[in-house]
Protein backbone atom coordinates (compact mmCIF):
# COMPACT_ATOMS: atom_id res chain seq x y z
CA UNK A 1 0.00 0.00 0.00
CA UNK A 2 2.88 2.46 0.58
CA UNK A 3 4.81 1.80 -2.49
CA UNK A 4 1.04 2.66 -4.51
CA UNK A 5 0.96 5.38 -2.60
CA UNK A 6 4.01 7.03 -3.66
CA UNK A 7 3.40 5.97 -7.48
CA UNK A 8 0.13 8.16 -7.08
CA UNK A 9 1.98 11.01 -5.65
CA UNK A 10 4.55 10.56 -8.15
CA UNK A 11 2.17 10.45 -10.77
CA UNK A 12 0.09 13.24 -9.61
CA UNK A 13 3.11 15.25 -9.45
CA UNK A 14 4.09 14.17 -13.03
CA UNK A 15 0.33 15.92 -14.03
CA UNK A 16 0.20 19.34 -12.07
CA UNK A 17 3.81 19.99 -12.13
CA UNK A 18 5.44 18.44 -15.58
CA UNK A 19 8.49 20.33 -16.18
CA UNK A 20 9.33 20.38 -12.33
CA UNK A 21 8.42 16.43 -11.83
CA UNK A 22 10.02 15.85 -15.28
CA UNK A 23 13.44 16.97 -14.20
CA UNK A 24 13.59 15.49 -11.22
CA UNK A 25 12.84 12.38 -12.44
CA UNK A 26 15.08 12.53 -15.43
CA UNK A 27 17.91 13.07 -12.93
CA UNK A 28 17.21 10.18 -10.82
CA UNK A 29 17.57 7.96 -14.54
CA UNK A 30 20.58 9.38 -15.07
CA UNK A 31 22.26 8.39 -11.70
CA UNK A 32 20.55 5.44 -12.08
CA UNK A 33 18.34 5.64 -9.00
CA UNK A 34 15.01 4.59 -10.69
CA UNK A 35 15.56 0.94 -10.37
CA UNK A 36 17.73 1.21 -7.02
CA UNK A 37 16.90 3.84 -4.68
CA UNK A 38 12.89 3.79 -6.13
CA UNK A 39 12.70 -0.50 -5.99
CA UNK A 40 9.85 -1.47 -7.72
CA UNK A 41 7.86 1.59 -7.55
CA UNK A 42 7.64 1.63 -11.44
CA UNK A 43 9.21 4.70 -12.41
CA UNK A 44 8.82 5.04 -15.64
CA UNK A 45 12.12 4.32 -18.09
CA UNK A 46 13.79 7.48 -19.91
CA UNK A 47 12.04 7.08 -22.97
CA UNK A 48 9.14 6.40 -21.30
CA UNK A 49 8.96 9.56 -19.25
CA UNK A 50 9.76 11.95 -22.44
CA UNK A 51 6.49 9.87 -23.93
CA UNK A 52 4.61 10.87 -20.98
CA UNK A 53 5.67 14.29 -20.03
CA UNK A 54 5.10 15.40 -24.12
CA UNK A 55 1.51 13.75 -23.22
CA UNK A 56 0.59 15.93 -20.26
CA UNK A 57 2.32 19.15 -21.82
CA UNK A 58 -0.24 18.65 -24.82
CA UNK A 59 -2.80 17.89 -22.75
CA UNK A 60 -2.30 21.58 -20.94
CA UNK A 61 -1.80 23.41 -24.06
CA UNK A 62 -4.84 21.88 -25.60
CA UNK A 63 -6.86 24.11 -22.96
CA UNK A 64 -6.14 27.18 -24.54
CA UNK A 65 -9.70 28.45 -25.22
CA UNK A 66 -9.84 29.62 -29.17
CA UNK A 67 -11.99 33.32 -29.38
CA UNK A 68 -13.46 33.93 -32.64
CA UNK A 69 -14.87 37.48 -33.88
CA UNK A 70 -17.24 38.40 -35.95
CA UNK A 71 -18.96 41.94 -36.95
CA UNK A 72 -22.12 43.41 -38.19
CA UNK A 73 -24.41 45.79 -38.64
CA UNK A 74 -27.31 43.92 -36.81
CA UNK A 75 -29.97 46.06 -38.53
CA UNK A 76 -32.93 44.60 -38.27
CA UNK A 77 -31.95 41.34 -36.16
CA UNK A 78 -33.57 38.37 -37.77
CA UNK A 79 -32.80 34.56 -37.97
CA UNK A 80 -30.16 34.79 -40.14
CA UNK A 81 -28.33 36.88 -38.24
CA UNK A 82 -28.57 34.47 -35.58
CA UNK A 83 -27.75 31.44 -37.23
CA UNK A 84 -24.45 33.39 -38.77
CA UNK A 85 -23.76 33.52 -35.01
CA UNK A 86 -24.79 30.16 -34.13
CA UNK A 87 -22.10 28.93 -37.03
CA UNK A 88 -19.56 30.96 -35.70
CA UNK A 89 -19.38 30.35 -32.76
CA UNK A 90 -18.85 26.66 -33.75
CA UNK A 91 -15.87 27.39 -34.82
CA UNK A 92 -14.22 28.60 -31.74
CA UNK A 93 -14.82 28.30 -27.87
CA UNK A 94 -16.00 32.16 -27.18
CA UNK A 95 -17.84 34.60 -29.90
CA UNK A 96 -16.70 38.29 -29.52
CA UNK A 97 -19.31 40.26 -31.74
CA UNK A 98 -18.26 43.69 -33.14
CA UNK A 99 -21.38 45.86 -33.80
CA UNK A 100 -20.60 48.38 -36.44
CA UNK A 101 -21.39 52.48 -35.57
CA UNK A 102 -24.42 53.99 -36.89
CA UNK A 103 -21.97 56.78 -38.92
CA UNK A 104 -19.87 53.38 -40.42
CA UNK A 105 -23.46 52.18 -41.34
CA UNK A 106 -24.20 55.24 -43.05
CA UNK A 107 -20.89 56.00 -44.89
CA UNK A 108 -20.84 52.22 -46.71
CA UNK A 109 -24.71 51.12 -46.40
CA UNK A 110 -27.31 53.98 -45.95
CA UNK A 111 -29.20 55.05 -43.02
CA UNK A 112 -29.70 52.50 -40.02
CA UNK A 113 -33.11 51.46 -39.06
CA UNK A 114 -32.42 50.35 -35.38
CA UNK A 115 -30.24 52.65 -33.09
CA UNK A 116 -26.99 51.21 -31.67
CA UNK A 117 -28.20 50.57 -28.07
CA UNK A 118 -31.22 48.67 -29.89
CA UNK A 119 -28.45 46.66 -31.96
CA UNK A 120 -26.43 46.30 -28.73
CA UNK A 121 -29.53 44.52 -26.76
CA UNK A 122 -30.63 42.59 -29.83
CA UNK A 123 -26.72 41.16 -30.33
CA UNK A 124 -26.17 40.61 -26.23
CA UNK A 125 -29.59 38.82 -25.96
CA UNK A 126 -28.05 36.21 -28.44
CA UNK A 127 -27.32 32.51 -26.65
CA UNK A 128 -24.48 32.53 -28.54
CA UNK A 129 -22.47 35.74 -27.72
CA UNK A 130 -19.86 35.57 -25.45
CA UNK A 131 -18.96 39.47 -25.71
CA UNK A 132 -19.82 43.10 -27.49
CA UNK A 133 -17.64 45.47 -28.86
CA UNK A 134 -19.78 48.31 -29.84
CA UNK A 135 -19.04 50.92 -32.33
CA UNK A 136 -16.97 48.38 -34.55
CA UNK A 137 -15.27 49.63 -38.00
CA UNK A 138 -17.32 48.43 -41.11
CA UNK A 139 -13.44 47.65 -42.92
CA UNK A 140 -11.05 45.85 -40.48
CA UNK A 141 -8.25 47.87 -41.05
CA UNK A 142 -4.69 46.88 -39.64
CA UNK A 143 -4.90 49.21 -36.23
CA UNK A 144 -8.69 47.48 -35.36
CA UNK A 145 -7.08 43.74 -36.89
CA UNK A 146 -3.95 43.98 -34.51
CA UNK A 147 -6.21 45.78 -31.70
CA UNK A 148 -8.38 42.40 -32.19
CA UNK A 149 -5.27 40.35 -31.88
CA UNK A 150 -3.27 41.77 -29.12
CA UNK A 151 -6.25 43.14 -26.77
CA UNK A 152 -9.76 40.71 -27.46
CA UNK A 153 -6.94 37.78 -28.03
CA UNK A 154 -9.11 36.75 -30.97
CA UNK A 155 -7.48 33.91 -33.35
CA UNK A 156 -9.95 34.27 -36.10
CA UNK A 157 -12.08 36.59 -37.88
CA UNK A 158 -15.18 35.27 -39.84
CA UNK A 159 -17.17 36.17 -42.39
CA UNK A 160 -20.16 34.49 -44.12
CA UNK A 161 -19.81 33.23 -47.99
CA UNK A 162 -21.25 36.51 -49.61
CA UNK A 163 -18.87 39.47 -50.39
CA UNK A 164 -18.75 42.55 -48.13
CA UNK A 165 -17.45 44.99 -50.25
CA UNK A 166 -16.42 48.34 -49.59
CA UNK A 167 -17.73 51.78 -51.23
CA UNK A 168 -14.57 51.07 -53.41
CA UNK A 169 -14.65 47.86 -54.30
CA UNK A 170 -12.32 46.32 -51.99
CA UNK A 171 -13.13 43.41 -50.09
CA UNK A 172 -13.65 44.83 -46.04
CA UNK A 173 -11.91 41.29 -45.09
CA UNK A 174 -8.56 41.09 -47.01
CA UNK A 175 -6.24 41.90 -44.14
CA UNK A 176 -7.62 39.28 -42.55
CA UNK A 177 -7.35 36.75 -44.60
CA UNK A 178 -3.67 38.06 -45.97
CA UNK A 179 -3.07 37.55 -42.19
CA UNK A 180 -4.39 33.85 -42.30
CA UNK A 181 -6.94 34.49 -39.56
CA UNK A 182 -10.02 34.27 -41.35
CA UNK A 183 -12.50 31.66 -41.84
CA UNK A 184 -15.68 31.44 -43.61
CA UNK A 185 -19.04 30.30 -42.88
CA UNK A 186 -22.65 29.46 -44.80
CA UNK A 187 -24.76 32.41 -45.26
CA UNK A 188 -28.61 31.93 -43.94
CA UNK A 189 -31.15 31.72 -47.21
CA UNK A 190 -33.92 33.83 -47.47
CA UNK A 191 -34.14 36.60 -45.27
CA UNK A 192 -31.82 39.84 -44.79
CA UNK A 193 -32.10 43.08 -43.71
CA UNK A 194 -32.45 44.11 -47.25
CA UNK A 195 -35.60 41.58 -47.58
CA UNK A 196 -37.27 42.67 -44.61
CA UNK A 197 -37.27 46.83 -45.13
CA UNK A 198 -38.55 45.51 -48.44
CA UNK A 199 -41.49 43.72 -46.78
CA UNK A 200 -42.19 47.10 -45.10
CA UNK A 201 -41.70 49.39 -48.43
CA UNK A 202 -44.62 46.86 -50.58
CA UNK A 203 -46.97 47.33 -47.23
CA UNK A 204 -46.27 50.82 -47.63
CA UNK A 205 -47.44 50.75 -51.43
CA UNK A 206 -50.42 48.01 -50.81
CA UNK A 207 -51.81 50.80 -48.41
CA UNK A 208 -51.12 53.59 -50.56
CA UNK A 209 -52.96 51.40 -53.72
CA UNK A 210 -56.02 50.71 -51.66
CA UNK A 211 -56.31 54.48 -50.66
CA UNK A 212 -56.34 55.24 -54.52
CA UNK A 213 -58.78 52.30 -54.92
CA UNK A 214 -61.06 53.84 -52.66
CA UNK A 215 -60.26 57.09 -54.24
CA UNK A 216 -61.53 55.76 -57.78
CA UNK A 217 -57.64 56.03 -59.09
CA UNK A 218 -56.12 53.32 -60.61
CA UNK A 219 -52.59 52.19 -60.01
CA UNK A 220 -50.63 49.08 -60.60
CA UNK A 221 -51.73 46.64 -58.62
CA UNK A 222 -49.26 44.45 -56.10
CA UNK A 223 -48.48 41.08 -56.13
CA UNK A 224 -48.90 39.19 -52.75
CA UNK A 225 -45.94 36.80 -54.09
CA UNK A 226 -43.69 39.90 -53.62
CA UNK A 227 -44.30 39.59 -49.93
CA UNK A 228 -43.75 35.55 -49.44
CA UNK A 229 -41.20 34.28 -47.21
CA UNK A 230 -38.46 32.34 -49.14
CA UNK A 231 -37.26 30.68 -46.12
CA UNK A 232 -37.24 27.23 -46.09
CA UNK A 233 -37.32 25.62 -42.81
CA UNK A 234 -36.01 22.52 -41.54
CA UNK A 235 -36.25 20.36 -38.50
CA UNK A 236 -32.65 20.64 -38.32
CA UNK A 237 -32.44 24.24 -38.13
CA UNK A 238 -35.00 24.14 -35.51
CA UNK A 239 -33.06 21.80 -33.23
CA UNK A 240 -29.76 23.70 -33.83
CA UNK A 241 -31.54 26.82 -32.10
CA UNK A 242 -33.39 24.83 -29.26
CA UNK A 243 -31.70 23.79 -25.99
CA UNK A 244 -32.43 20.51 -26.44
CA UNK A 245 -33.78 20.22 -22.73
CA UNK A 246 -37.05 20.69 -21.10
CA UNK A 247 -37.25 21.75 -17.19
CA UNK A 248 -36.57 20.15 -14.36
CA UNK A 249 -38.72 17.96 -12.02
CA UNK A 250 -39.35 21.24 -9.63
CA UNK A 251 -39.08 24.03 -11.87
CA UNK A 252 -40.87 27.01 -11.54
CA UNK A 253 -42.02 27.27 -15.71
CA UNK A 254 -43.07 30.84 -16.81
CA UNK A 255 -45.07 31.32 -19.62
CA UNK A 256 -45.21 34.18 -22.30
CA UNK A 257 -47.14 34.73 -25.40
CA UNK A 258 -47.22 36.83 -28.64
CA UNK A 259 -46.47 37.70 -32.06
CA UNK A 260 -42.73 38.44 -31.37
CA UNK A 261 -42.92 40.30 -34.84
CA UNK A 262 -39.78 42.14 -36.37
CA UNK A 263 -37.90 40.57 -32.95
CA UNK A 264 -36.73 43.78 -31.15
CA UNK A 265 -34.83 45.37 -28.28
CA UNK A 266 -38.19 45.38 -26.27
CA UNK A 267 -38.93 41.77 -26.97
CA UNK A 268 -35.25 41.21 -25.45
CA UNK A 269 -36.04 42.92 -22.41
CA UNK A 270 -39.58 41.55 -21.67
CA UNK A 271 -38.32 38.31 -21.88
CA UNK A 272 -35.18 38.54 -19.88
CA UNK A 273 -37.52 39.83 -17.42
CA UNK A 274 -40.44 36.65 -17.72
CA UNK A 275 -36.88 34.71 -17.17
CA UNK A 276 -35.68 36.10 -14.08
CA UNK A 277 -39.24 35.49 -12.56
CA UNK A 278 -38.49 31.46 -12.41
CA UNK A 279 -36.55 28.59 -13.69
CA UNK A 280 -37.84 27.51 -17.59
CA UNK A 281 -39.07 30.26 -19.58
CA UNK A 282 -42.14 28.85 -22.36
CA UNK A 283 -42.59 31.20 -25.18
CA UNK A 284 -45.71 30.59 -27.30
CA UNK A 285 -46.01 32.13 -30.73
CA UNK A 286 -49.38 32.87 -32.28
CA UNK A 287 -49.99 31.58 -36.12
CA UNK A 288 -49.62 33.87 -38.97
CA UNK A 289 -53.30 33.61 -39.04
CA UNK A 290 -53.98 34.66 -35.38
CA UNK A 291 -51.40 37.59 -35.40
CA UNK A 292 -53.22 38.95 -38.17
CA UNK A 293 -56.99 38.71 -37.00
CA UNK A 294 -55.69 40.94 -34.10
CA UNK A 295 -53.55 42.99 -35.76
CA UNK A 296 -54.78 43.87 -39.59
CA UNK A 297 -54.16 42.29 -42.80
CA UNK A 298 -50.64 42.85 -43.30
CA UNK A 299 -49.58 41.50 -39.93
CA UNK A 300 -47.42 39.47 -39.24
CA UNK A 301 -44.26 41.04 -41.17
CA UNK A 302 -42.00 37.55 -40.36
CA UNK A 303 -43.79 34.53 -40.92
CA UNK A 304 -44.20 32.04 -38.02
CA UNK A 305 -41.21 29.60 -38.36
CA UNK A 306 -39.00 33.04 -39.08
CA UNK A 307 -40.27 34.38 -35.39
CA UNK A 308 -39.77 30.98 -33.48
CA UNK A 309 -35.98 30.94 -35.13
CA UNK A 310 -35.87 34.81 -33.36
CA UNK A 311 -36.95 33.71 -30.16
CA UNK A 312 -35.51 30.56 -29.85
CA UNK A 313 -32.36 32.42 -30.47
CA UNK A 314 -32.93 34.40 -27.24
CA UNK A 315 -30.80 33.46 -24.11
CA UNK A 316 -33.31 33.92 -21.74
CA UNK A 317 -35.90 31.33 -23.86
CA UNK A 318 -35.89 27.82 -22.74
CA UNK A 319 -38.62 26.73 -25.28
CA UNK A 320 -41.38 27.81 -27.36
CA UNK A 321 -44.82 26.55 -28.69
CA UNK A 322 -44.69 27.15 -32.28
CA UNK A 323 -48.54 27.81 -32.59
CA UNK A 324 -49.86 28.49 -29.64
CA UNK A 325 -53.42 29.58 -29.09
CA UNK A 326 -54.66 32.93 -28.09
CA UNK A 327 -56.55 31.56 -24.50
CA UNK A 328 -54.11 30.40 -22.49
CA UNK A 329 -56.74 27.16 -21.36
CA UNK A 330 -56.30 25.49 -17.84
CA UNK A 331 -55.63 22.30 -20.04
CA UNK A 332 -52.68 23.76 -21.33
CA UNK A 333 -51.59 25.15 -17.82
CA UNK A 334 -51.69 21.65 -16.92
CA UNK A 335 -49.96 19.72 -19.98
CA UNK A 336 -47.13 22.19 -19.54
CA UNK A 337 -46.88 22.38 -15.83
CA UNK A 338 -46.83 26.37 -16.09
CA UNK A 339 -46.34 27.90 -12.74
CA UNK A 340 -47.06 31.62 -13.99
CA UNK A 341 -48.67 33.33 -17.07
CA UNK A 342 -47.26 36.40 -17.59
CA UNK A 343 -47.26 39.63 -20.08
CA UNK A 344 -46.07 42.99 -20.85
CA UNK A 345 -47.69 46.02 -20.82
CA UNK A 346 -46.83 47.29 -24.47
CA UNK A 347 -48.56 45.03 -26.81
CA UNK A 348 -49.90 45.89 -30.29
CA UNK A 349 -53.60 45.13 -31.50
CA UNK A 350 -55.77 45.92 -34.63
CA UNK A 351 -58.00 48.66 -33.16
CA UNK A 352 -60.63 47.35 -35.76
CA UNK A 353 -60.68 44.26 -34.42
CA UNK A 354 -63.46 42.86 -32.37
CA UNK A 355 -63.09 42.48 -28.39
CA UNK A 356 -63.41 39.10 -27.39
CA UNK A 357 -62.58 36.88 -24.62
CA UNK A 358 -60.05 37.69 -22.47
CA UNK A 359 -56.94 35.17 -23.18
CA UNK A 360 -55.87 35.33 -19.82
CA UNK A 361 -59.08 34.66 -17.88
CA UNK A 362 -58.26 31.40 -16.92
CA UNK A 363 -55.09 32.32 -15.44
CA UNK A 364 -56.48 35.39 -13.51
CA UNK A 365 -58.88 33.21 -12.08
CA UNK A 366 -56.50 30.98 -11.02
CA UNK A 367 -54.05 34.00 -9.45
CA UNK A 368 -51.26 32.87 -11.81
CA UNK A 369 -50.86 35.98 -13.91
CA UNK A 370 -48.78 38.67 -13.61
CA UNK A 371 -48.58 41.79 -16.08
CA UNK A 372 -44.94 42.74 -16.68
CA UNK A 373 -44.36 46.89 -16.98
CA UNK A 374 -42.42 47.18 -20.30
CA UNK A 375 -40.01 50.12 -19.67
CA UNK A 376 -38.91 49.98 -23.32
CA UNK A 377 -42.11 51.49 -25.76
CA UNK A 378 -40.60 50.25 -28.88
CA UNK A 379 -42.88 48.43 -31.02
CA UNK A 380 -42.77 46.46 -34.41
CA UNK A 381 -45.14 49.23 -35.75
CA UNK A 382 -42.78 52.16 -34.34
CA UNK A 383 -39.87 49.86 -36.13
CA UNK A 384 -42.00 49.93 -39.61
CA UNK A 385 -42.82 53.51 -39.30
CA UNK A 386 -39.15 54.54 -39.03
CA UNK A 387 -38.60 52.95 -42.61
CA UNK A 388 -42.04 54.09 -43.73
CA UNK A 389 -41.11 57.79 -42.93
CA UNK A 390 -37.77 57.60 -44.31
CA UNK A 391 -38.96 55.33 -47.24
CA UNK A 392 -37.10 57.29 -49.90
CA UNK A 393 -33.87 56.77 -48.24
CA UNK A 394 -34.65 53.12 -47.58
CA UNK A 395 -36.11 52.65 -51.40
CA UNK A 396 -32.70 53.92 -52.72
CA UNK A 397 -29.95 51.82 -50.10
CA UNK A 398 -32.79 48.70 -50.91
CA UNK A 399 -31.87 49.45 -54.64
CA UNK A 400 -28.08 49.44 -54.44
CA UNK A 401 -28.46 46.43 -51.78
CA UNK A 402 -30.66 44.55 -54.29
CA UNK A 403 -27.64 44.59 -57.01
CA UNK A 404 -25.34 42.79 -54.73
CA UNK A 405 -27.65 40.11 -53.95
CA UNK A 406 -28.27 39.69 -57.26
CA UNK A 407 -25.03 39.20 -58.31
CA UNK A 408 -24.57 36.80 -55.18
CA UNK A 409 -27.14 34.30 -56.52
CA UNK A 410 -26.01 34.95 -59.99
CA UNK A 411 -22.43 33.57 -58.45
CA UNK A 412 -23.40 31.50 -55.70
CA UNK A 413 -21.96 28.09 -54.95
CA UNK A 414 -22.50 25.42 -52.98
CA UNK A 415 -20.76 25.89 -49.57
CA UNK A 416 -20.55 23.20 -46.75
CA UNK A 417 -21.27 23.33 -43.02
CA UNK A 418 -23.93 25.46 -41.31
Amino acid sequence: MEHESLNNWIWDGLYYHPHLFGGLMLTAALLGLSTGYFGGIGVPSLPQLWSDVGIFQKKKRGKKRVRVYMDGCFDLMHYGHANALRQAKALGDELVVGVVSDEEIVANKGPPVLTMEERLALVSGLKWVDEVIPNAPYAITEQFMKSLFNEHKIDYIIHGDDPCLLPDGTDAYALAKKAGRYKQIKRTEGVSSTDIVGRILLLLKDTKRNDSLLNGEHQESISEDARVSQFLPTSRRIVQFSNAKGPGPNARIVYIDGAFDLFHAGHVEILKRARQLGDFLLVGLHTDYIVSEHRGKHHPIMHLHERSLSVLACRYVDEVIIGAPWEVSKDMITTFNISLVVHGTIAESNPLALVGIDPYAVPKSMGIFRLLESSNNITTSSIAQRIVANHEAYMKRNAKKAEGERKYYAEKKYVAGD
